[in-house]
């Protein structure tokens, strides 16, 4: 069973997929970190994060067993990464990998951006979550001061609409809801009930395609 989530920054998209993950016992792979991971490279090469030359070349070199998702989670990497992640040519190449992660024979679980419109548009599920910006804005806030991170929540919400634009503007797979998706919103549910609403959706199609 193949199932894709995708949805903005900070929506619970993450927590839920590994939740399910686990709960199917699947693998579960935030495509995220991926994009997050070349940002950390271009930043710490000294480049732009716009530069599609570095971009490319730090995606072409990635190593996934060896990241560091503590690092990876900073807010200056964050802005970063949804810089790095409109070029088309670094979507493009990070493609295979995201790919044969969701085919591989036990299934998978992965969330992201673009999961069931382009990587894996012939999921099993297809989840959208969403939230509103302020909540957003504030579970983001409340994740990087666990981390030590002092941050403005003015400027965290800001952010997060700036990428919301970027994301769903971009010209590479933006971030839209695909046909098939089941939307959840989660504005109002803790993790929990977030969580029991995401499996009421997997039973529900997989009891529909049994019938």
């Amino acid at each position: 069973m193949i199932i894709a989530i995708d949805g903005p920054a900070a929506s619970g998209k993450g927590t839920i997929a590994r939740h399910l993950a686990q709960a199917y016992g699947l693998p579960h792979l935030d495509t995220g970190l991926l994009y997050r991971a070349v940002a950390k490279a271009v930043l710490d090469a000294g480049h732009s994060p716009d530069d599609a030359g570095d971009a490319v070349a730090a995606a072409a070199g990635l190593d996934p067993k060896k990241f560091d998702e503590t690092a990876l989670k900073t807010q200056k990497v964050t802005e970063a990464a949804s810089v790095v992640a409109a070029i088309p040519q670094v979507r493009e190449a990070l493609m295979n990998y995201q790919r044969a992660f969701a085919t591989q024979p036990s299934g998978a679980v992965l969330d992201g951006r673009d999961i069931g419109t382009v990587i894996a548009p012939g999921a099993d599920v297809k989840l959208f979550i969403v939230a509103s910006p302020q909540v957003r804005a504030r579970r983001r806030v409340l994740e990087l001061q666990a981390r030590g991170e002092h941050v403005d929540e003015q400027e965290i919400l800001a952010d997060l609409r700036r990428r919301d634009e970027r994301d769903s503007r971009r010209s590479a797979a933006p971030l839209v809801q695909a046909p098939d998706a089941h939307l959840l919103d989660t504005t109002h549910l803790a993790i929990d009930a977030a969580f029991r609403a995401a499996v009421a959706i997997v039973e529900a199609v997989r009891t529909g395609r049994k019938r």
